[in-house]
C-alpha cells in the first residue's frame, strides 16, 4: 500500500507541475488545522470524536490543494493522511469564500481494516473560508464495515 501512497505523491506532483501556468495568476496558501472533529451517523456506536492532531494543507490553485497530517482517529490509534483534492467548484458571499470538490485521501491506523495499513478512499469537500480562518467539512463514506460513515469538521488558520 506504501507503493500505493508514493504513485498518488507522484500524481500530485506531476498536476502541480503542469499547473504552473495557473499558478501565475494564483498566490498559494497555507493552512493548518488541529485534527478533525468526526460526527458518526451511528449513534450507537462507542467512537472518539475529537480526533486531534495537526495537519497541514496548501492551495496550490483555486481549484488544488494538498493535505497532509496526523490524528487520533475514531478507534483511538494513530492515523497519517495524505490527499489531493480538486475543488472546481467556487462561489462568494459577500467576503466569505465556498469551495467544493472532491478529494482522493489515502490513510492508515485503523486496525481493524487493512490491519492499519494504507488504504485510499475518495472524500467529497466543502471548504467555506474567511480570511485567515476557515472550516472543511466532508462526508466519510463506509468503506468497510469497520469503518462507520461519519461527516468531518475541521477548522484551519491560514498562516501564509
Amino acid at each position: 500500500m506504501l507503493r500505493s501512497l508514493v504513485l498518488v505523491c507522484a500524481g500530485i506532483f506531476g498536476t502541480a507541475v503542469q499547473l504552473g501556468a495557473a499558478a501565475a495568476d494564483f498566490s498559494p496558501q497555507v493552512w493548518i488545522n488541529p485534527g478533525i472533529y468526526s460526527y458518526h451517523l451511528d449513534r450507537d456506536t462507542d467512537y472518539r470524536e475529537d480526533n486531534v492532531g495537526f495537519g497541514v494543507e496548501v492551495l496550490i490553485t483555486d481549484d488544488h490543494m494538498i493535505m497532509g497530517g496526523s490524528f487520533i482517529n475514531s478507534d483511538g490509534e494513530r492515523s497519517r493522511y495524505g490527499l489531493y483534492t480538486w475543488r472546481p467548484l467556487h462561489w462568494e458571499v459577500s467576503t466569505v469564500r465556498f469551495s467544493a470538490g472532491i478529494a482522493l485521501a489515502a490513510l492508515d491506523g485503523y486496525t481493524a481494516y487493512h490491519n492499519g495499513d494504507w488504504f485510499v478512499a475518495p472524500v467529497p469537500l466543502l471548504a467555506i473560508e474567511w480570511k485567515r480562518l476557515g472550516v472543511n467539512f466532508t462526508f466519510i463514506p463506509k468503506v468497510h464495515e469497520s469503518l462507520d460513515t461519519a461527516i468531518g469538521i475541521q477548522v484551519k488558520l491560514r498562516v501564509w
